[in-house]
């Protein structure tokens, strides 16, 4: 199971009576476009926040908009770690490197931030304050050096919907390798970051 998953889905199974509906979602083909009935780009979740607000009886004309504008999420997926073989495609001032906790990235995308997103200042010193008050070791990244590495993840696909999202993940090396690599202290961090996430 990816660490981001295994992460995310034992947070929200150990969280009892949350103050705050909390979710988990676990979506795929986000490396092609998050298209089909599985991706980020489906309407299943909509389709499913509607359906609880009918059972609720409380359904009404744009509420499921003002809940998504309303809403707060971590992108859970992985985080480019700092290779050395590899140095010259990172900014080594803004890498995420192995054993130093969960990387959080303000911004994605390529050349520059192109077809990515971009977190409010807001909303990452929300996470942050979070994170530093329950000791979640995290690091501020981003995915490659500018108009050299890059990347993206399902982040835009919520943000566009008016939710805060800020991109969350453990920083691997060798991604999309047959050995990708990572620490089980990032790992772990990130299981913390998560489950304390979904408290607040």
């Amino acid at each position: 199971m990816l660490p981001h998953v295994y992460t995310s889905l034992t947070a929200i199974l150990n969280i009892e009576n949350p103050e705050k509906t909390a979710a988990c979602l676990i979506v795929d083909k986000e490396e092609i476009g998050s298209m089909g009935n599985t991706g980020m780009e489906s309407n299943v979740f909509s389709t499913f926040m509607s359906e609880v607000l009918n059972k609720l009886n409380i359904n009404k004309p744009n509420l499921l908009d003002k809940i998504f504008c309303n809403s707060k999420m971590l992108s859970a997926d992985v985080d480019a770690g700092f290779d050395p073989i590899y140095a010259s495609v990172s900014e080594t001032h803004n890498a995420s490197f192995l054993n130093k906790g969960v990387g959080i990235s303000k911004y994605t995308g390529v050349a520059g931030k192109a077809n990515g997103s971009d977190a409010n200042a807001e909303f990452v010193a929300y996470v942050r304050n979070i994170f530093e008050t329950n000791n979640v070791a995290y690091q501020i990244a981003e995915l490659g050096r500018v108009d050299l590495g890059g990347g993206g993840t399902i982040a835009y696909i919520l943000a566009n919907k008016g939710v805060d999202v800020l991109d969350c993940g453990v920083p691997v090396l060798s991604m999309h390798s047959p050995y990708e690599v990572t620490s089980k202290f990032d790992v772990y961090q990130a299981y913390k970051g998560y489950e304390t996430f979904f408290k607040y």
